[in-house]
């Protein structure tokens, strides 16, 4: 078994839910030969400094994320993709001790092929930003203002998937168009989203 993490203990002991799941799944991937970190302020396992999965708990259930889980054959079809956006992570969700202690062998063989593929050095291929659909009511904005255009065009590929993103999840032309408003002032300051 490797080296259990101090930071990992400090994490668990604080955990108000799923205490027992997480910890039923640190043995489980500790009996692996990945190295136990603590990153984003979760249980992150790594091989040679590389991610390959980190726990979660959510409201409904935890789960093991897979950072390039979508290369994955994923023979059984337990792979979940966590949103739509969502490109290379993929999770396992579990929502008992039971339910996690009866896929013990299967979870190990989803961590040896992680690790396989991280070994081969195989790469999700990202959308580029060009991929997304701009929202009309953005496009126009952009067609209108070229100082916005071209404060848009100098965010990161990161930043600019993000208001996309954003931008396109409302329903309504009305909501668009506001969001799209709020938000010029802060591309033009060369800000993200969420800076």
């Amino acid at each position: 078994m490797n080296k259990m993490n101090p930071k990992v203990d400090e994490f668990l002991a604080k955990s108000k839910f799923w205490q027992a799941e997480l910890a039923t799944m640190r043995k489980i991937i500790l009996d692996t030969e990945l190295s136990e970190e603590l990153k984003w302020r979760q249980p992150c396992y790594t091989h040679e400094n590389k991610n390959i999965i980190i726990l979660g708990g959510f409201k409904e259930y935890c789960a093991i994320m897979f950072f390039q889980g979508a290369l994955l054959k994923d023979p059984r079809g337990l792979l979940i993709q966590q949103t739509e956006n969502v490109q290379a992570a993929r999770q396992i969700r579990f929502t008992s001790v039971k339910e996690i202690l009866e896929m013990d062998t299967i979870i190990k063989a989803y961590i040896q092929e992680a690790i396989e593929v991280e070994k081969a050095g195989l790469k999700v291929k990202y959308k580029k930003t060009a991929d997304f659909t701009i929202p009309e009511e953005f496009q126009q904005k952009l067609n209108e203002h070229p100082a916005l255009r071209t404060a848009f065009e100098a965010l990161t590929p990161g930043r600019q998937r993000a208001y996309l993103h954003y931008f396109s999840q409302a329903k309504q032309s009305k909501t668009r168009e506001s969001r799209v408003e709020k938000y010029i002032p802060q591309i033009l300051d060369g800000l993200g989203l969420n800076d």
